[in-house]
């Protein structure tokens, strides 16, 4: 039963997160530089507001749950949850819908069959699509056209999907031109330019996507055994003590200040000495929030350092009783880790929810949450591998045991932190090739 609950709780978030910043986004006028501000200061707010549920989550959720119990938490977030949807539906009035056009997954999987599974042999002349290496920095008019013949037996009409279109072209992924260069295997599989393009776009959103899994990673990692560093740490804020389930409030908070402080002044300031609309594109933003990822690491291992030694001098090294250091240590890993997250994921939903296609925006921004899932999953795996790594020839795991003291956790951070710089070498590779597609994307 109670699985059952989560998995409904997975597949509720899921469908929030997937579909909430799109359409935030979409009640912004994307043709004006005022309406793309807007949308900027959007994405900001969005990653604070999510913050302060956070921040109601880790310090009066968790106190209830200590004190109460556990029913009471789940209680307190199904009252929250009840209490939204009217507060949503209120503004239906006034909302800006977008007109559903079907899946984009359809789109994506029949262009990709269909340049897959079509002939080599091309259409004939006043078929084929037109000349589909013109320079990125114009656009290019195509136009698509059926003939009769194209299918044996069918009455001549004009087909639908044959209409202008103005998108840009660079020759790249060209494999895929065959979905409309080549006559189809079959009429199921006839696609549009429209479409085609629209494929490559999203296609070439991938490598950028990738490159924050890593990060994700990061967060897992600091999530985890950093709330079991601070279990064996002065947790005592006075004459308070602070639960370990409650040290996630340090990135919170400090995500809490950042984002208002960023939109405020470090953005104006941006656009006022680079003479930009935007200040600090949405790939700048995103290489900041994985530089910072870096740092995290570094720190982290510092600080896991720093108590160890801690442990050692004043013989603790194999008790398990408290350490006579602050657990304010790790809120310095935490302000790099929760920067990072603030750049990353507002940056990463602006990017791509203004390249993507328009009839693909909500599955390119779900693509930040995807992120999210298969960096945690991730580092599920490293931690299994190094240990399996480490443990092998009668060595003992990195992270295994009875007692944190005992672990090697400062060597696991430290090669986050290789790992985290391999990556943010490997995004500012596809970061500088990357044609940006919007207007005020990059400017």
């Amino acid at each position: 039963m109670l699985f059952a609950g989560l998995y409904l709780v997975a597949l509720g978030v899921g469908g929030i997160k997937g579909s909430l910043p799109s359409h935030g986004a979409e009640q912004f006028d994307d043709g004006t530089p005022q309406g793309r501000k807007q949308r900027s200061t959007f994405f900001n707010y969005f990653v604070f507001c999510l913050s302060c549920g956070g921040l109601i989550a880790v310090t009066l959720v968790v106190w209830v749950e200590d004190n109460k119990g556990w029913q009471w938490g789940f209680g307190i977030s199904t009252l929250a949850i009840l209490l939204s949807i009217p507060v949503f539906l209120a503004g239906s009035a006034s909302y800006r819908n977008k007109i559903p056009s079907g899946s984009p997954l359809t789109t994506i999987f029949k262009v990709l069959i269909a340049a897959t599974l079509n002939p080599c042999k091309s259409r004939n002349t006043s078929n084929a699509i037109a000349s589909m290496n013109t320079s990125p920095s114009y656009a290019t008019t195509q136009m698509t056209q059926r003939k009769p013949e194209a299918f044996e037996g069918e009455a001549e009409e004009d087909d639908p999907r044959s209409k202008e279109v103005n998108l840009p072209s660079d020759g790249s992924l060209s494999f895929l031109n065959r979905a409309v260069t080549s006559k189809p295997v079959h009429r199921s599989l006839e696609c549009s330019v429209q479409q085609v393009e629209d494929v490559k776009v999203v296609l070439k959103l991938l490598p950028v996507f990738a490159c924050t899994i890593i990060l994700n990673c990061c967060l897992a990692q600091l999530s985890t055994f950093s709330v079991q560093q601070a279990s064996t740490m002065d947790t005592k804020l006075g004459s308070l003590k602070v639960p370990p389930a409650s040290l996630p409030i340090f990135p919170i908070l400090f995500i809490m200040i950042l984002a208002p402080v960023y939109d405020h002044f470090i953005v104006p300031f941006a656009r006022r000495a680079t003479k930009t609309e935007t200040g600090v594109t949405h790939l700048q933003r995103i290489g900041i929030g994985l530089g910072l990822s870096v740092l995290a690491m570094a720190v982290a291992a510092l600080v896991e350092a720093k108590r160890k030694r801690v442990a050692t001098d004043a013989g603790l090294i194999n008790s398990a009783g408290p350490l006579p250091i602050t657990f304010f240590w790790i809120a310095l890993q935490y302000l790099f880790l929760g920067s990072a997250d603030l750049f990353t994921l507002a940056g990463l939903l602006e990017f791509f929810f203004s390249e993507a296609p328009a009839s693909m925006r909500s599955l390119a921004t779900a693509l930040s949450w995807a992120s999210l899932a298969m960096g945690y999953y991730l580092s599920t795996v490293i931690v299994s591998v190094v240990n399996g790594v480490t443990g092998s020839s009668g060595h003992r795991p990195w992270l295994k045991g009875g007692n944190l003291n005992g672990y090697h956790l400062e060597r696991f951070y430290w090669l986050m932190c290789v790992l985290s710089g391999l990556n943010f070498l490997h995004y500012l590779y596809w970061a500088t090739r990357y044609k940006y597609r919007s207007a005020g994307s990059s400017k």
